[in-house]
């Protein structure tokens, strides 16, 4: 029998039907998992909401990088609110999130299609990032404001056609064969999902920074061999280095854990009742993982912007012009 029993007989610690159904759930565990999660997605959909404010009344909206910016703080706003709706559905219904429910399909769903979209915004600002630089010293304006709300468009395309598919029938929510950890989804649909997207928000981001990494390594290398001061090159080398170390361990983190809990997932052959009140756990925490993501984009990728952004315009001066890299350098 389902858990049925409402909030205030719960957080007053009654006992309920669902005491009878399975000993994996207690107040105190609930409550543990729970109001943490409900923390951290309500701060981050604070800060999601304030950077989208800012950068809508900023005069550089029209920017591609700001635009960017501006669409990934709506997709991890759009996550954080899931997560907030699931961390809700959680609490109050713990049991619902072992046997799955419709409420708990559609919570998943704009999850799903929340993340995806975080996750090519994530590419996305990688390789925006590097065009401008590789191509700083041919044409001071290389992505235009059009070719950016493409950019835009084509990341939500895909990521509500992917994430809503559980809704258009791929879903086990009347099936047997659904996912231990994340019913009604079905295994196949996470695998399908997961495997691609776990390796493109890990690889390419590292694979970009690194890139550009590389290139402004080589052009301080030209630099010095001609007897040119190079001291912006490097402070934008460092400065691209740490911000590129921590935006990749930031997705390691974030995204690894869910990623190692689907394949569980997919392997195990045991029935929820049997599984151990440790990996429904650690699902929780992987779910508090990925929130954690969306709190710390903003802080990434906003905060830094105006001082890199500055490093990164300076790089635009013709490299064989002396007298403009000196005065670069003096800056």
């Amino acid at each position: 029998m389902p858990f049925k029993t409402r909030v205030p007989l719960f957080l007053h610690g009654q006992r309920s039907e669902f005491s009878n159904h399975t000993p994996i759930w207690t107040r105190h565990l609930v409550l543990s998992l729970g109001v943490p999660q409900l923390t951290v997605t309500s701060v981050s959909i604070l800060f999601n909401s304030a950077v989208i404010l800012a950068i809508a009344c900023s005069k550089d909206m029209h920017k591609p990088i700001f635009i960017l910016f501006c669409n990934l703080a709506i997709a991890d706003l759009l996550s954080s609110s899931s997560s907030l709706w699931i961390a809700i559905l959680f609490i109050t219904n713990p049991q619902s999130t072992v046997d799955g429910s419709k409420a708990l399909l559609l919570a998943y769903t704009s999850y799903t299609m929340s993340i995806l979209a975080t996750i090519y915004n994530l590419v996305s600002i990688g390789f925006e990032r590097y065009l401008v630089v590789t191509e700083s010293l041919k044409s001071r304006y290389w992505v235009t404001r059009n070719q950016t709300l493409i950019v835009v468009l084509g990341i939500w395309m895909p990521a509500v056609f992917l994430g809503f598919m559980p809704l258009m029938g791929w879903n086990c929510l009347d099936a047997a064969k659904s996912s231990v950890l994340y019913s009604p989804l079905c295994n196949d649909y996470l695998i399908f999902i997961t495997i691609p997207h776990g390796t493109l928000a890990i690889i390419l981001p590292f694979f970009t920074y690194f890139k550009i990494i590389i290139f402004l390594r080589k052009q301080k290398t030209t630099m010095g061999a001609l007897g040119q001061p190079f001291g912006t090159y490097r402070l934008a080398e460092l400065q691209v280095a740490r911000m590129s170390i921590f935006i990749w361990s930031l997705a390691l983190l974030s995204y690894a854990p869910f990623f190692v809990g689907v394949i569980l997932d997919s392997t195990s052959q045991q029935s929820p009742e049997n599984l151990p009140a440790g990996i429904y756990v650690f699902r929780n925490l992987t779910a508090m993982m990925i929130t954690m993501n969306s709190l710390g984009n903003p802080i990434v990728y906003t905060l830094k912007v105006k001082k890199l952004g500055h490093r990164l315009r300076l790089l635009k001066c013709p490299s064989n012009n002396r007298i403009e890299v000196y005065a670069i350098g003096k800056i």
